[in-house]
């Protein structure tokens, strides 16, 4: 009986070269058209693991954490200065779905810098804010603003203690002049008060005090 040989199979050439292009796992530097670079882990052909990650057109580099395609986990962000070109670490933190989510910490130009908690790349939840003419806020943050209950320390000492709305003194309150010794605890409304009282508080401390005590009603 004769031997029939069929012919083998193949596949064609575009879906050799595709599985090859494919990439998994650890690689090297992989360039974009655009001129971005990045270096590390991949999963079904998007960034997934630890990788960094350079942008041609900014300079600015990430490198941490990254899941289908997006920075997600811990990693740190830096941008290059542009008079000496060192880099300049932005942020350090937790990200999810390519935005700040989590604990992370801000450096702004001037020196101003954010520790605390982020969602959708906002400031929100408890977080501390380091101001470029020496003031700290501490406390709650709503949508890059502080909104709920937090103190805010003035250079001088001097500080409000109560409640905030859209980053501006909202609700009951305490403000504590303590250079002058006095305590004011009243309602705020938009960073004003409109209704409270005003005693002596440590006035016999205060390195500028008031030149008559406030007489008791």
């Amino acid at each position: 009986m004769p031997i029939v040989k069929y012919p083998r199979a193949t596949e064609p050439l575009w879906r050799e070269w595709d599985g090859k292009a494919q990439k998994c796992g650890l690689r090297h530097t992989v360039y974009a058209v655009n001129g971005d670079q990045y270096t590390g882990e991949w999963l079904d052909n998007l960034k997934h693991g630890k990788g960094t990650q350079v942008w041609k057109r900014t300079g600015a580099i990430y490198s941490g954490d990254w899941k289908f395609g997006k920075r997600d986990g811990y990693g740190s962000y830096s941008i290059p200065d542009p008079v000496t070109k060192e880099y300049k670490k932005v942020y350090t933190g937790w990200w999810k779905n390519d935005r700040k989510c989590g604990y992370g910490a801000t450096f702004y130009p001037g020196g101003e810098r954010y520790e605390g908690e982020w969602s959708g790349g906002l400031r929100s939840g408890w977080g501390r804010m380091y101001y470029r003419d020496g003031s700290i806020y501490e406390g709650q943050w709503l949508v890059d603003q502080p909104g709920g209950q937090g103190m805010l320390r003035l250079p001088n000492e001097n500080r409000y203690e109560g409640g905030w709305k859209d980053g501006k003194k909202h609700g009951p309150g305490k403000f504590f002049y303590l250079d002058k010794g006095q305590l004011f605890e009243g309602i705020w409304a938009a960073d004003i008060p409109k209704c409270g009282i005003l005693i002596d508080f440590g006035r016999d401390e205060a390195p500028a005090p008031t030149q008559y005590p406030i007489p008791k009603v």
